[in-house]
């Protein structure tokens, strides 16, 4: 590189620019020449520079022994002796690149830019977002261990521990704002799919056994006695969370849902919506407030066949009707008018009916499941009735059901043996077996297909994938903040991380499992071995085509640092 001076007679003027001569790849004979940096006229600099020509020559000199150095192979000389000091750790996770990439597409680090002159923060928002988010996805684990571990990433950790607890403060003020801007951001990056939307709820336990209106005790999914918090979520039909709330740990998982549909409709302007749920969320309470929305949304809801009024009962398994899709498999329809019971403002039940669709569906698969399930807790049951002593009420879960006239200690759980022994209730067992396989369906869309409202419940799947994804891979149990607002900004992290790594899934056609792609960026890593040189060793597949999608190299073994932040930089744009 040189600096060029292109003189002009007419004017008097000196016109100034950086240019790069090479020779052409496909004909070597000819030198060609591209201008790397228009400068301008020497003139216009003399009030900054005595001598504008000589500096701007040393600047082309430079450029050009940069441009050098980066084709040049790296020499790495490492002394036979060289010892580490204690705490020395010059691992860095280099694969966060790619979630860098999603992050600054979805505008959060403009959110957050923005709420920091609002709040005139002293610390940088966006960097505690960033390492928050990295980490869940990356490294899961307390506050405590993301700040300690912050500097595995190439950002700007200038901040302090109770930095992060006052951003949590912060993050839980500006929760709705915040989701609501992911929500606009996906619709004009990814498009949102909400014609049909799935509900869930699942909750989380708490690392603590403190108890407050908050953090309570319920019936916590995974049986243990920690207090509990309850998170309902919604999904569009692409496999993108929406929204999410948070609830006290003894709300029943039913009354999860009228709030969260109310709030997903008035914030985030979805027009009318199918929400797709299990029989959990089928009341009349919830059936009757979708129906009566301004939009008059829709439901398919699945409901208990074994604990469906008689007449249900008897058309499930009336064999007439049922079209068979091979030997494993067979539905069948109707349009019923059904009963059910709301509530009204005062508080007293009112009976009102709603014009349904019922799909009823029959899977062996299912069939052989329940069977196998049922087998299992009728195995521990009988178990307990031969062996009283051995078993507690919070280990007896899953069978007591099955044992007739059975009582626990209030105080110590143990079993109250009575005078008569414990028995086996085996008509509760043949009455359950009738229903093995048998799905039951009810919805508002009745010209909707058989089929349409049966593939519309299968994609429940995808939320309750959500939900171990959150739970495993991200870990956001247990909890190990105990105010209500950390907890509420602890769980928006968390929603974002899940958003992201959807994101990427979606980007790649879900050709890979969301676990899958989050071991390969955890694995991408480099150690620094000298000068600012950095050396990876892991590439894979799933990095190949992560790396191809967002124009990220994966595949080089050695970068200098400052080769590396301009990559991680480029995601940022």
């Amino acid at each position: 590189m040189y600096l060029h001076k292109n003189y002009n007679k007419k004017t008097g003027r000196t016109h100034l620019s950086i240019v790069h001569k090479y020779r052409d790849k496909d004909n070597p004979k000819k030198i060609r020449s591209k201008t790397v940096m228009a400068i301008g006229y020497a003139d216009e600099f003399s009030d900054r520079y005595d001598d504008p020509i000589a500096h701007f020559t040393e600047v082309a000199k430079q450029m050009d022994a940069e441009r050098l150095q980066d084709a040049a192979d790296y020499v790495i000389t490492i002394p036979k002796n060289e010892k580490m000091d204690i705490g020395t750790d010059s691992l860095r996770n280099f694969g966060y690149s790619a979630l860098s990439k999603i992050y600054h597409e979805l505008g959060i680090d403009l959110f957050m830019n923005n709420h920091k002159r609002i709040y005139n923060f002293e610390f940088n928002a966006n960097n505690i977002m960033k390492l928050l988010v990295y980490s869940r996805i990356l490294y899961p684990g307390s506050k405590l261990d993301n700040y300690n571990n912050r500097n595995r990433f190439f950002e700007n950790t200038d901040f302090s521990l109770d930095d992060v607890y006052r951003f949590l403060t912060f993050l839980d003020k500006e929760k709705n704002n915040l989701k609501k801007w992911l929500n606009t951001q996906v619709r004009k990056n990814y498009g949102r799919d909400t014609s049909l939307v799935y509900y869930d709820v699942t909750n989380y336990f708490f690392e603590s056994d403190k108890v407050d209106n908050f953090k309570a005790k319920g019936v916590c999914k995974e049986h243990r006695p920690n207090p509990i918090v309850q998170l309902g979520l919604f999904m569009d039909n692409n496999g993108l969370p929406v929204t999410y709330k948070l609830f006290p740990g003894n709300t029943n998982d039913c009354l999860t849902f009228r709030p969260n549909l109310k709030e997903i409709k008035s914030e985030f302007e979805l027009g009318r919506v199918i929400t797709v749920a299990d029989k959990a969320m089928c009341t009349g309470d919830n059936i009757w407030y979708t129906l009566n929305t301004p939009s008059h949304d829709g439901y398919v809801f699945s409901m208990s066949v074994r604990g469906a009024e008689k007449s249900i009962k008897d058309y499930v398994l009336d064999q007439t009707g049922y079209i068979e899709q091979g030997e494993d498999f067979k539905y069948k329809s109707r349009l019923e008018p059904r009963k059910i019971h709301v509530t009204s403002s005062s508080g007293r039940k009112m009976k009102k009916t709603v014009d349904e669709k019922q799909v009823v569906f029959f899977s062996r698969k299912y069939a052989e499941r329940a069977k196998h399930e049922r087998e299992k807790a009728v195995a521990k049951a009988r178990e307990i009735v031969n062996h009283p002593g051995r078993y507690k009420q919070a280990t007896s879960h899953g069978a007591v059901k099955y044992i007739e006239d059975i009582s626990f200690d209030d105080e110590t759980g143990e079993i109250i043996e009575s005078a008569s022994a414990l028995n086996i209730n085996e008509s509760l067992i043949e009455e359950e077996a009738k229903f093995d396989g048998y799905y039951l369906l009810v919805t508002s869309e009745m010209d909707r297909s058989d089929g349409d409202i049966i593939d519309m419940y299968r994609g429940l799947w995808k939320i309750e994938e959500s939900f171990k994804i959150t739970k495993s891979e991200l870990e956001a149990r247990p909890v190990f903040v105990s105010k209500e607002n950390h907890i509420e900004a602890h769980f928006l992290t968390c929603f974002v991380s899940l958003l992201i790594v959807r994101i990427l899934e979606m980007k790649l056609q879900r050709k890979y499992a969301p676990m899958a792609m989050i071991d390969s960026l955890r694995k991408c890593t480099c150690a620094l071995a000298s000068q600012n040189i950095y050396l990876f060793h892991y590439y894979d597949e799933i990095l190949k085509d992560i790396g191809e999608l967002m124009d990220i190299d994966f595949a080089t073994t050695a970068r200098s640092l400052k080769e590396i932040k301009k990559i991680i930089g480029s995601t940022k744009k």
